[in-house]
C-alpha cells in the first residue's frame, strides 16, 4: 500500500478552495491490495495536476477515477464546487479523457478515426474542423492514410488532435507524450499552456518531462 506524497511545485501553487476540480481522501484497490490512499488536491482555473509514479503504481487507475470511468475505493471528487460520482454526466460534459493507448481502428483513415473520436465524445463533427485539427498536429499529409500504416507517434498525434478541437474545461491525459518526437512534444506543451491560459484545468500522468506552461501546478508521486 502506498501513501502518495503531495507536493507543491512552486511557492503558493496549491489553489485554495473553492476550486474547479478537487478530491479528498481518495483510495483505490486492485484485488485485495490497496494501491494508494489519501489522495487530495484542489485545482483552480488555469491549474494542473501532474501524477508521477513507477509502472504499476496506479497512475492510470487514478486518472480513470478522476475522469469518472470507474469508482474509487472511498473518497470524494468535486467539479465546479459540486460533488460528483462515477459516470456523472455533469462532469463528463466538460471533460476530455485521452488514455495511454491510442484508440484507433486500423482500417479507418486518420481523418475517419478523429471524426469517430469526436463523435464518441458527444460533439458535433465538421469535416473542416477535423482537417484543421490534423494539420495542427502535423498530419495533414497523412489524413487519408489508414491508421495501420501510421507510426506510433503519428497514431498518438491523431488522438491528441482532439485537444486542437476542444473547448472543454477539464483535460485528463494518460502518458500523452508517449512516442512523440520533439516536434510533437512541443505541440503538446503549447496546447496545454494555451488551455491553462484560458482558465482550463489539466490532469496528466507522465514519465516524460512536460512543461505545462504555468507555475500553478501540483505534483503527486504514487
Amino acid at each position: 500500500m502506498r501513501n502518495p506524497r503531495i507536493a507543491s511545485a512552486a511557492q503558493g501553487s496549491l489553489v485554495p478552495t473553492p476550486a474547479m476540480f478537487a478530491a479528498q481522501d481518495l483510495a483505490a484497490r486492485r484485488g485485495n491490495v490497496v494501491l494508494w490512499q489519501g489522495i487530495a488536491f484542489a485545482l483552480g482555473e488555469g491549474a494542473a495536476l501532474v501524477v508521477k509514479g513507477a509502472n504499476g503504481s496506479g497512475k492510470t487507475t487514478l486518472l480513470r477515477i478522476l475522469a469518472g470511468l470507474t469508482h474509487a475505493e472511498h473518497g470524494t471528487i468535486s467539479w465546479r464546487g459540486t460533488a460528483v460520482s462515477a459516470f456523472a454526466q455533469s462532469m463528463r460534459d466538460d471533460l476530455i479523457y485521452i488514455g495511454h493507448a491510442p484508440a484507433l481502428k486500423d482500417e479507418m483513415t486518420a481523418q475517419e478515426n478523429l471524426a469517430s473520436l469526436v463523435s464518441l465524445a458527444g460533439d458535433d463533427v465538421a469535416a473542416q474542423r477535423v482537417a484543421v485539427a490534423l494539420a495542427a498536429v502535423r498530419l495533414a499529409a497523412q489524413a487519408d492514410l489508414p491508421a495501420r500504416v501510421l507510426s506510433h507517434g503519428q497514431r498518438r498525434r491523431v488522438h491528441l488532435a482532439l485537444l486542437a478541437m476542444s473547448t472543454r474545461m477539464l483535460w485528463i491525459l494518460d502518458e500523452p507524450a508517449t512516442a512523440l518526437d520533439a516536434d510533437g512534444l512541443a505541440w503538446l506543451e503549447s496546447a496545454l499552456a494555451a488551455h491553462l491560459a484560458r482558465g482550463g484545468v489539466a490532469v496528466l500522468a507522465t514519465h516524460a518531462a512536460i512543461d505545462v506552461g504555468t507555475a500553478r501546478f501540483t505534483e503527486i508521486a504514487l
